[in-house]
């Protein structure tokens, strides 16, 4: 597979799953051990220049008692799953899972059910921390709907009940443009008065308007490129326009890291597909100086593409991708680079332009960048942006481009007009303003939680801020009692992470306020103490500048 199972973003239980559970905790517990901290390596000079600030980045030990306990509890969840199942073969437990009827059992299986075992025994135990409703506007605070289970969260019923002022510590609303009154929500009711809510039809047909002309161009500049194309969905931005610039004797390393959609991607596209360590320079570099010396298997041809994925800010870790390595890398094997900044799009750099911002880059080093309207800028869809070859040669070759309707006209002018914000063209000082406090919110809220003593992952500037639980009973625990003191929280388990790396993911946004990120942080600080989940030993991680051993490749 693309990815490997300890490390899989999609990845999920298939037959014999539970036969390598024991060996996938194992063998992540002596990743984690390894991945500790990083930041006592000395860094080569050559390295240390690619920086122009400290490159801050945590990945603390698993205390061995936790690792341990967390084993235990997958283990006996194992077992009861195996008499639950027991119990469900001969009825004598209701089974609610979708089985084969006798009459089709001749029929190729539309379940299969042993692979429906993580899902049946360990999340349906769990479900009620997932998919809640809300009912306002989902902002720096939201009204949730209220509901029970009376099945152990096979179906829910909502009480007619909603719990009003939740602190919205979930949402990816890192500058704040999620909202109903405004600039951006005057400007797309205006919008849709004038073109109506949906166009009908495709770019390629009738459904290019005038605003998406706009939209483009204004993305282009805002990015610093030559052209760029949008599309009506993040998702699909990835999944269906690396299948158009890569094909059949074409390479691909990926992140090992890398979103579901950059994945799907790559397997679709019908290229070779090699993944290196997460934001590990040695592990891409070999890769990179394999690919040259021994071409394609079998026939030892040059591949006719190298094309490198990575993510500016990995929506899971809350890392910031070394990039200025990677592009050092890029240069030298003269391999294509395809940058998702999904995350980082206008949540960092001092203009809010991303990871290339942030590292003060130049943005023609990036051949392919590709981010989303969904997070920073309140709306919905996705971009690439590049040299003008390359988006008019996806115009025609992008099944995204092609077959999928037009983005929605509100859509795209909530979006033009957040971006101008950011940028400051609306004559304000209000996009400026939003990106300082986004980072002093960041900068304050992940302090707050490292003095407190819980283990975080990631950079220090990243919004993105994973709190680790590691044990499967304190997942859905943490996100009860987070909702009983009004805080909305998103909790992590396998298989968006590893098996025993569940977690907690906050993201901090601009329209947080002091006092809301206070009544958060005593909040997070009364269920750490509650559930045990103060696991640091460090008092203050050591900063780094790179990750790389004295014998980098990289020195020239």
């Amino acid at each position: 597979g693309v990815l490997p199972g300890g490390k899989s973003r999609i990845g999920h239980m298939t037959d014999g799953s539970c036969h390598f559970l024991a060996f996938g905790m194992i063998q992540s517990y002596f990743r984690l051990s390894y991945s500790t901290v990083f930041q006592n390596q000395d860094v080569p000079p050559s390295n240390c220049s690619l920086y122009k600030k400290p490159f801050l980045e945590y990945y603390e030990e698993t205390p061995l008692l936790v690792a341990v306990l967390t084993y235990m509890g997958y283990g006996i969840l194992t077992i009861f799953g195996y008499l639950r199942d027991f119990l469900r073969h001969w009825n004598i437990e209701k089974c609610h899972v979708a089985r084969e009827r006798e009459e089709q059992k001749d029929f190729v299986p539309l379940y299969q059910d042993f692979e429906n075992f993580y899902t049946r025994n360990l999340y349906m135990r769990i479900r009620d921390n997932w998919n809640r409703p809300i009912c306002s506007v989902p902002g720096a605070k939201m009204d949730v709907m209220e509901r029970v289970s009376h099945d152990y969260n096979w179906t829910f019923e909502h009480t007619g009940k909603v719990v009003k002022d939740v602190i919205n510590m979930g949402s990816y609303n890192y500058l704040g443009f999620a909202e109903n009154t405004g600039a951006c929500a005057d400007a797309a009711v205006e919008c849709t008065k004038k073109y109506g809510a949906g166009v009908s039809s495709t770019r390629s047909e009738i459904g290019n308007l005038d605003i998406h002309e706009e939209l483009e161009q204004l993305v282009a500049r805002f990015l610093g490129v030559e052209s760029s194309m949008a599309f009506g969905m993040g998702f699909a931005t990835n999944s269906m326009n690396i299948p158009a610039l890569t094909g059949k004797g074409c390479l691909i390393l990926s992140d090992e890291l890398n979103h579901a959609s950059l994945v799907l991607g790559a397997r679709l596209s019908g290229s070779t597909i090699r993944v290196f360590k997460h934001n590990n320079m040695q592990s891409l570099e070999k890769l990179l100086r394999d690919a040259i010396v021994n071409g394609q298997p079998r026939t030892h041809r040059p591949w006719k593409k190298i094309l490198i994925l990575v993510e500016g800010i990995y929506s899971m870790e809350g890392s910031i991708v070394r990039l200025p390595e990677v592009i050092a890398l890029k240069k030298r094997y003269k391999a294509y680079l395809y940058l998702d900044e999904a995350h980082s799009i206008g949540a960092l750099g001092p203009n809010g332009r991303g990871v290339v911002d942030y590292f003060g880059l130049d943005p023609k080093d990036v051949d392919i960048m590709m981010g989303t309207f969904t997070k920073s800028f309140g709306a919905a869809g996705g971009y690439i942006g590049g040299k003008k070859e390359l988006i008019d040669y996806l115009r025609w070759h992008s099944h995204s481009a092609l077959y999928a309707t037009s983005m929605s006209p509100p859509v795209a002018q909530q979006i033009i007009t957040s971006m101008k914000i950011i940028m400051g063209e609306d004559g304000t000082t209000l996009g400026a303003d939003r990106l300082s406090q986004l980072s002093e919110n960041t900068t304050y809220f992940r302090r707050k939680l490292h003095e407190m003593g819980f283990i975080l992952y990631g950079n220090d500037d990243s919004p993105v801020v994973p709190l680790m639980l590691y044990m499967p009973a304190k997942i859905g625990a943490f996100g009860r009692e987070m909702l009983k003191r009004n805080i909305g929280t998103v909790v992590v388990g396998f298989p968006a992470t590893p098996i025993i790396e569940s977690r907690a993911r906050f993201c901090v946004s601009a329209a947080h306020t002091r006092e809301m990120l206070d009544t958060a942080l005593q909040a997070i600080s009364e269920v750490g103490d509650l559930l045990q989940l103060k696991y640091s030993r460090h008092e203050q991680p050591l900063p780094s500048l790179a990750w790389m051993s004295e014998e980098s490749l990289l020195q020239d």
